[in-house]
């Protein structure tokens, strides 16, 4: 691994790069890359993407979906306001949206990881504050570690950070994270994705009871009002300690935000053409070609745009439950699989505006492609080795969807299916339903949270229908959605893995057997596999590019080789609408969500035009 300190000599960084070692421990930086020399230098003035002389002001009203009952974010009962992480809690460090893999201080002002990869230290910011007037120090850090690591947060938090063995303070503004084992990313998300809040916030009480006090926290942005279920407003804090910093200049601009929540996507669409929020990120192709068409948009009162990113695809599909049977058979999961048009699907109903995702890293490096290249063959003979179950399927061809364009059909797909499940024991008995030997039919319910999604789940049914089997779509409210996600209670659910460039602890929640028996875990596919848990535990160890690449590329044969999903689609791009007086930079990040970079770099041209806090041209801004 080559973690290079911009502050070391070009020698120096290239002979650490060779040798894939992490710098020395005295040599601490102001940022980090993981693999990479950090493409800002210190001191630099802001991020490309931003524009540093953004106008400060106005509001930004949002949409929320379903429904919110706590302020805290962290718990696993309850439903949280939207914007919170966002817009209330800060990270010791900031990733940069132009990288794969580059943090640069935040909430620290320098950071040190050791030569042994095991441990890392952090000193603070010496004006780092929480809104209440406190300095943000190392005894805050360690206590939102150990208080989202306890039983009372989510599980998730639990398993993400667990290859950290101690966090000691140093000093008051210094604290060293310890590690149980080389982890090749852990270092790195604890910068970035560890939430620090004050040890004020709920003090004296068990934290899954902080249900509605307003977070003690350091960001940009406080709660201004509250309307449980209905709308959360927040207001940017005119004392955020953070508002002149480098990592932070051109962010955070409009003076409040405002999420108002809608029952349904319909009633959502219908808001936003009616004006009652500014901007939406449009993941129904029906509503992108259909819904939002009308007198403001021809009039140039709503843009749409499509806005291009480089971000790996990941993956989303109907996740089949293989805790329950039949799901837990993989000739039963295969055969589902077949049954899905995906060709027909997007012409008549996606106007042809998606690509089908055969990866856990599609639109990555990482994506296994055909035959297993020698370094992947070496690291599956070295899995097999350690698990003597592991099957010779995984040494063939990577799976793919099946394709129901000529030469392909779906005939022909439904023919294997047939056989697939005649093989597991099920035949079509006299009233054409699929029945295992004691007569029970094959059944199941696929649970979603939107209606809108009936699209995708109604024509997968119909082609089961052919097969014999009953699937029927069973729409709930969010909440009682994510109450059955967490409570692994369904048999089919429609979910998404979102891809990082560069995995690492996430695969623990998702994919591990340990995480397959944690309820609120991301293991919604219920994964027990020791070649998996194998293959995750080298990956985490990986020491260079090239080898996570390799672990990633086997990691995804193992799980399509699982058939745990049947996979969806995606776009290669963020689809937005926004009213006119919403304005971007020119220049995009190249890996960003698309609310995240709303929320962090947008601004109001009513801002703009008034001359709020604007000291000198603006750069050029996008609205076309």
């Amino acid at each position: 691994m080559a973690i290079v300190a911009r502050a070391l000599a070009p020698l120096l960084v290239s002979l650490l790069a060779l040798l894939a070692l992490p710098a020395a421990p005295s040599l601490a930086a102001p940022s980090l890359a993981w693999g990479d020399q950090p493409k800002y230098p210190p001191g630099f003035q802001a991020f490309d993407y931003v524009n540093p002389q953004a106008p400060k002001g106005g509001t930004l009203n949002l949409a929320g979906y379903g429904s919110f009952d706590k302020l805290n974010p962290f718990t696993l009962r309850g439903l949280a306001a939207a914007g919170l992480g966002m817009l209330m809690f800060e990270t010791l460090a900031e990733p940069s949206d132009d990288e794969p893999f580059t943090m640069y201080g935040l909430l620290a002002e320098d950071m040190a990881f050791a030569a042994d990869g095991l441990s890392i230290t952090f000193r603070l910011n010496p004006a780092a504050r929480f809104w209440n007037g406190d300095p943000v120090t190392a005894e805050d850090v360690r206590h939102s570690f150990e208080v989202l690591t306890g039983k009372r947060a989510h599980p998730r938090f639990r398993q993400y950070f667990s290859d950290v063995s101690k966090v000691v303070v140093v000093d008051p503004r210094t604290v060293r994270f310890e590690f149980r084992a080389r982890n090749h990313e852990l270092h790195m998300i604890i910068g970035m994705q560890l939430p620090i809040f004050s040890r004020k916030w709920g003090e004296g009480r068990p934290f899954d009871e902080v249900v509605r006090d307003e977070p003690i926290a350091s960001g940009p942005y406080r709660i201004e009002r509250t309307d449980w279920g209905k709308s959360i407003t927040y207001r940017r804090n005119p004392d955020w300690w953070a508002r002149d910093l480098n990592v932070r200049r051109g962010m955070f601009n409009f003076d409040r935000v405002v999420y108002k929540y809608f029952s349904d996507e319909t009633a959502r669409l219908e808001g936003f053409k009616a004006g009652e929020f500014d901007w939406v990120s449009e993941n129904s192709a029906k509503n992108w070609a259909r819904g939002h068409t009308g007198r403001r948009y021809a009039s140039g009162e709503i843009l749409k745009r499509e806005f291009r990113h480089s971000n790996p695809a990941g993956m989303q599909g109907f996740v089949l439950n293989t805790r329950r049977p039949p799901l837990d058979d993989p000739r039963v999961r295969q055969a589902l699989g077949l049954a899905f048009d995906f060709e027909w699907m997007n012409r008549q109903v996606f106007y042809g505006q998606y690509v089908r995702s055969p990866s856990y890293f599609t639109n990555s490096e990482m994506q296994a492609r055909g035959l297993p290249g020698p370094d992947e063959k070496a690291l599956l003979e070295a899995v097999r080795g350690q698990v003597p179950g592991l099957g010779p399927a995984v040494f063939g061809e990577a799976p793919m969807p099946p394709l129901t364009d000529p030469p392909g059909s779906l005939r022909d797909n439904l023919r294997r299916a047939l056989a697939l499940l005649k093989e597991a024991g099920w035949q079509v008995a006299d009233d054409g339903r699929l029945r295992d030997a004691g007569g029970q039919a094959l059944s199941f319910e696929i649970l979603s949270y939107s209606k809108g999604l009936e699209r995708v789940a109604d024509p997968w049914a119909r082609n089961l229908a052919k097969l014999g089997i009953e699937a029927r779509l069973r729409v709930t409210d969010p909440a009682l959605y994510q109450k059955r996600i967490d409570d692994f209670d369904y048999d089919v659910a429609i979910h998404v893995y979102p891809a990082s460039p560069t995995p690492g602890n996430e695969l623990l929640e998702r994919f591990s057997s340990a995480a397959a028996a944690q309820k609120g875990s991301d293991n919604v596919a219920g994964v027990r596999d020791p070649a998996v848990d194998a293959v995750i535990e080298r990956l985490l160890r990986s020491r260079s590019r090239a080898e996570l690449v390799t672990h990633a590329k086997v990691l995804d044969r193992l799980l399509r080789h699982g058939f745990y999903l049947v996979p969806h689609f995606h776009a290669p791009t963020h689809r937005v609408a926004f009213r006119n007086h919403l304005a971007h930079p020119d220049r995009l990040p190249r890996y960003y969500g698309a609310e995240a970079w709303l929320l962090k770099t947008w601004w109001s041209r009513e801002a703009q035009a008034a001359g709020a806090a604007s000291d000198g041209p603006t750069q050029r801004s996008a609205a076309r």
